[in-house]
């Protein structure tokens, strides 16, 4: 296959998925609101980011005064999953691959798009993902700026209704792996549980714990909650298969 026929491949697999990024970022658009972000900054943060948890935990930190240190570390540990993902797709690199095309490839990554390239046979065609990410990104940027024009016009109550949207597709995530696996339905209930009592809104605070900012309660509980559910409930790796 040649690379424009790549790219034009990339360009019409890339619309159902910014069509879905779309309708996502739109709710984050009303965050970013609350945020501040006026639209010409919320798309430019969405087309640089294009990570709806990362850009959620980033808006959150922003929500909350957290400084610039903590708003980096929150969204270093959301967005840590990238590395994994570039680090499975280098191993699909033609070997005359250019380094500069690994890192373009790389900055595309979203979730969708590593699955729509990684799912193709053979080497990985930059431009197929390129194509992918021509109409995924700017979508997903407008998505956000649309978000957060509509949060300026739309009844007070439409917009409350649709902040909480995004939380909705938080918890559409985590239910499935939840049902499927104890150990992520435990941690899912541990999150939930030390997040409250970590809260300024707790009834009963853990003791010294609201001496710390909210940005530093929200690095150290997900470093904690997540090594200790690496060491307790590690993933199995698969052996060769045997015929």
């Amino acid at each position: 296959m040649n690379k424009k026929q790549a790219f034009l491949n990339g360009l019409r697999d890339g619309i159902p998925i910014g069509l879905g990024y779309y309708a996502v970022a739109f709710s984050l658009g009303i965050i970013a609101r609350k945020a501040g972000l006026n639209a010409v900054e919320g798309f430019f943060n969405s087309i640089l980011s294009r990570a709806s948890a990362g850009e959620y935990a980033g808006l959150t930190m922003i929500l909350t005064h957290a400084t610039v240190v903590e708003t980096f570390l929150v969204s270093f540990i959301t967005n840590a999953r990238y590395m994994l993902m570039t680090t499975a797709l280098s191993q699909r690199f033609s070997p005359d691959t250019s380094v500069f095309k690994r890192i373009a490839v790389a900055f595309c990554m979203t979730d969708e798009i590593f699955g729509a390239t990684i799912a193709r046979p053979g080497y990985v065609i930059p431009q197929y993902t390129y194509g992918l990410t021509a109409i995924a990104g700017p979508l997903w940027g407008l998505g956000t700026a649309s978000g957060i024009i509509a949060g300026g016009i739309m009844p007070a109550r439409a917009v409350s209704a649709l902040s909480v949207a995004l939380y909705g597709m938080f918890i559409a995530i985590i239910i499935p792996p939840a049902r499927r696996e104890r150990p992520v339905l435990i941690c899912v209930i541990v999150s939930f549980l030390l997040s409250y009592l970590c809260s300024d809104s707790c009834a009963l605070p853990i003791p010294y714990v609201h001496e710390i900012s909210a940005g530093t309660r929200t690095i150290i509980l997900t470093v904690l909650i997540s090594a200790v559910a690496a060491l307790v409930a590690p993933v199995k790796e698969e052996g060769p298969e045997h015929a």
